[in-house]
């Protein structure tokens, strides 16, 4: 495995509950600024495998990026469960709901 998949994979398992990232937030933290498209190849082929909590990765709008209306319609869902609430416009507040991972390092 590549050393930023394995940091990609890494970052996702760490969102906590409640909380979202962008694509290229992921690929910043990640060590590579503009491999937001690396990311979302990452979810696609190893989230089942890695049980990642992909539903919480967002596109840099704060939008569900999925293109067919059934997984949109879940990861929706499974965001609502977690009490993430959506805008009249389809968008998450990511003032509100963006997990900063770097905040959680500095604060340790």
């Amino acid at each position: 495995m590549q050393p930023f998949t394995a940091r990609v994979l890494k970052i996702i398992q760490l969102i906590p509950e409640g909380k979202i990232m962008t694509y290229g937030q992921i690929a910043g933290e990640a060590g590579s600024p503009r491999g937001a498209r690396q990311v979302v190849r990452i979810l696609h082929t190893l989230s089942s495998k890695h049980r990642l909590p992909w539903h919480r990765v967002v596109n840099r709008l704060g939008e569900i990026a999925l293109q067919d209306d059934e997984g949109a319609s879940l990861q929706r869902l499974l965001l609502e469960a977690e009490g993430i609430q959506f805008m009249e416009n389809g968008r998450i507040s990511l003032e509100k709901y963006l997990h900063d991972s770097q905040a959680m390092i500095e604060d340790e």
